[in-house]
């Protein structure tokens, strides 16, 4: 079977202490640097993250830009590619040995497919480590409501680090909207599905750093960081449904691919604002049915129970309350015995700590 060309886009801002990592996991991967070019977009840093990849040339070439965005750094990067395939790589996670070669495989293996995602490790500044795997390997395409919702539950196996696209499922989408600073992969991973099979494989292949600065993970509490988030997923639950209804999609399947991001960004906006009783009962039963399909009587009943002082509370309180609720270990080691959280019934999870 021939071999593909593959362009690997790392997009980075003020990485100094994880892009050196990045960059060396990519040429420690088994592909042949001859079938490969590493390029690097960086967009606007203002620490030593260009110093330290240029010590990488000629094997990594850096472009750099001026700072706006994931959006805008995928812009500038894509067009630069000559792979058949373009894998991408945030600068501050890193790939475990052999990602290129599975990646490239189940390509290889189908045409039809064009973008592969798989499992994920999050790494915690403690040395905490979570591993998530999907239980099956599921294919799927956004051509039907079915489909939709297989994806909406499973694009968390989609994110930047886990995402490898053919070269021309990505020039069939097109630019991303560059209001999207943070969830530009969000936009290119969703509509993947209208021009290709998207497949995601079990294994963990990326290892997904939680750390301070992370754009996507939101310290609890932060306010500003939480409205930037929501005005980001409103706008990316705009691009969506716009483009989706340009491309013909019947009206029911984008209800069913958008439907996740405006209730995630709803449940932002009342959890920093004072909304009604009645919008956090209708927002929080909405998005139960999206996450909880299978979720019985008795879970449906246990859900109503928790809704009862959203009944008599704004939605700041409610969600103030609930936070601190949940950081009570005496509440939690009571959840844990006697009414377990329900867990995605599609994921397998583990814990380990390194020594």
């Amino acid at each position: 079977m021939p071999r593909s060309f593959v362009s690997v886009l790392i997009d980075t801002y003020n990485h100094e202490r994880f892009i050196e990592q990045a960059i060396v996991s990519v040429l420690e991967q088994d592909s042949p640097a001859a079938e490969r070019e590493i390029i690097v977009v960086d967009d606007g840093s203002t620490d030593r993250t260009p110093e330290i990849v240029k010590k990488f040339q000629p094997r990594v070439r850096l472009l750099r830009k001026e700072n706006g965005g994931q959006a805008s750094a995928f812009n500038a990067g894509i067009p630069e590619c000559r792979g058949e395939i373009i894998a991408f790589l945030d600068g501050d996670d890193w790939w475990a040995p052999g990602k290129l070669q599975a990646v490239a495989d189940a390509l290889a293996s189908d045409m039809s497919i064009g973008l592969i995602g798989h499992g994920i490790t999050e790494v915690f500044p403690d040395g905490r480590q979570h591993t998530e795997l999907l239980r099956e390997v599921p294919r799927f395409r956004l051509d039907s409501v079915e489909g939709a919702r297989t994806f909406r539950l499973r694009k968390s196996f989609l994110g930047t680090s886990r995402m490898t696209f053919r070269s021309e499922v990505l020039r069939g989408i097109g630019a991303v909207p560059e209001r999207l600073r943070i969830e530009a992969d969000e936009y290119l991973f969703t509509l993947a599905g209208l021009y290709s099979d998207v497949l995601i494989l079990r294994e963990s292949l990326t290892f997904y750093r939680v750390h301070e600065s992370n754009a996507f993970h939101i310290s609890r509490g932060n306010t500003l960081a939480i409205r930037k988030k929501h005005q980001v997923l409103d706008a990316l639950a705009k691009s969506l449904r716009k483009k989706l209804e340009e491309l013909q999609l019947p009206g029911p399947v984008v209800s069913a691919v958008v439907e996740s991001l405006e209730t995630e960004a709803s449940l932002m906006r009342l959890s920093i604002n004072n909304g009604f009783p009645w919008e956090t009962i209708r927002t929080e039963l909405r998005n139960y049915r999206i996450m909880h399909e299978n979720a019985s009587t008795a879970d449906w009943a246990f859900k109503g129970l928790t809704l009862i002082p959203a009944c008599i509370m704004s939605s700041r309180l409610y969600y103030s309350l609930r936070q601190s609720l949940a950081q009570n270990n005496i509440y939690r080691k009571a959840r844990q015995r006697w009414l377990p959280f329900q867990q995605p019934a599609h994921v397998d999870r583990y814990r380990t700590t390194r020594p």
